[in-house]
């Protein structure tokens, strides 16, 4: 039986899980396993792998999880934050909205596709806008729930600015729902997590004002 573990579970239970020995393999070595796995797959699914268009499909998917698509499981990975003094006294909402999600969905492996709003008040200092886009990829390339990967987000975003006034929103289509099962193509989730300054109603208010332009 393979052994399960929560990194940090006392402090973030929300954590992806991951095996005890899951950073033993390098990734050329991640590769050669999947490619070879998935190639089983195709074979069991009845697919020619001498057909010029599939033969190199295991190595192109094997690639595609360890270097694209999953590549948020490995913290090497983790983009480093650029932090910029706050020369200019902003104290106000500072808010990333519509920001690009890719992720894929840890129950059957197909997209989740959406956006995620991003909202600090800045302190000492400010963060480069381009970051915050940089770590919602970086937890989106992982296998993920969508409640997961909202906290994670905040989290992160705490853990930078060293200090809890911090919202995130993630409004997605989930391809598990819409591409099979119910096979549900106008539905949406949507999840918030607020912290600090943003638990009181006002600031959440204003949040959303400047998501939906409204007043």
């Amino acid at each position: 039986m393979q052994n399960t573990i929560y990194i940090n579970t006392a402090v973030d239970p929300f954590n992806t899980p991951l095996k005890e020995d899951a950073f033993l393999l390098n990734d050329d070595e991640k590769i050669e396993k999947i490619e070879h796995h998935f190639s089983k797959i195709m074979d069991i699914l009845g697919l020619d792998l001498n057909d010029d268009s599939l033969q190199d499909t295991p190595k192109r998917v094997a690639k595609m999880y360890v270097e694209e698509i999953f590549s948020g499981l490995n913290p090497e990975n983790k983009p480093e934050i650029s932090l910029f003094e706050n020369k200019y006294g902003y104290k106000n909402m500072l808010v990333e909205k519509d920001i690009t999600l890719y992720s894929n969905c840890e129950h059957h492996f197909v997209p989740i596709i959406g956006k995620v709003h991003v909202a600090y008040i800045p302190k000492d200092h400010v963060l480069g806008l381009s970051k915050i886009n940089r770590l919602v990829r970086y937890y989106a390339q992982r296998p993920q729930v969508q409640e997961r990967l909202n906290i994670q987000i905040l989290e992160g975003m705490k853990e930078i600015l060293g200090h809890d006034d911090v919202a995130v929103m993630i409004e997605a289509d989930h391809l598990c729902v819409a591409s099979r099962g119910v096979c549900d193509t106008n539905s949406a989730t949507v999840t918030s997590f607020y912290s600090g300054v943003f638990e009181k109603e006002e600031k959440q208010k204003e949040f959303l004002s400047y998501i939906y332009n409204t007043k």
